[in-house]
């Protein structure tokens, strides 16, 4: 008789969660794709262009100057004399050197810019999923997922909440 109350308590109990789970409203966004698509990201990544574009120009430039010089270097070094030839190799350790601290800070500056900028856009729109989330009543909205039913993927109403928002 005790087994029975207790399998009836817990059967009770599965179908009161069931019911509470039903009416839990579950959201999805794929922040991956907001980072990539919304308006505020994709202004964000032209700045960042814009801004590191005249330095990635002179580092290409000083790459091509590098490797010219280096092929020079190849082609010419055994016939050139001792000291021009330690005076060429010198030179072109100096423009490497300079070169890859160039190009190290080059990527340490726009590491930094890209993650303020990011930061940005990525508070932005946690805003908006907590705006969409609030008005549409959901329980809880996932930004990570193995994977999501599309029907609760709520990424393209964040996009355009961004959008909108500008």
């Amino acid at each position: 008789m005790k087994v029975s109350t207790l399998s009836l308590v817990g059967a009770a109990l599965i179908g009161l969660s069931q019911a509470a789970v039903a009416d839990t409203k579950i959201g999805f966004v794929n922040s991956d794709r907001v980072m990539r698509e919304a308006a505020p990201a994709v202004r964000a990544q032209q700045r960042l262009e814009k801004e590191f574009e005249k330095r990635d120009q002179e580092l290409q430039r000083m790459a091509r100057d590098l490797k010219a010089m280096q092929e020079d270097f190849e082609r010419d070094g055994a016939t050139m004399s001792e000291s021009d030839r330690r005076n060429k190799e010198r030179a072109l350790n100096d423009l490497n050197r300079d070169f890859q601290r160039k190009q190290r800070e080059f990527r340490e500056d726009l590491n930094q810019r890209r993650n303020e900028e990011l930061a940005s856009v990525l508070d932005k729109a946690n805003r908006s999923v907590k705006d969409i989330a609030e008005k549409e009543n959901y329980d809880i909205i996932f930004q990570e997922a193995v994977y999501a039913n599309p029907r609760i993927d709520i990424t393209d109403k964040v996009i355009k909440a961004l959008s909108d928002a500008k």
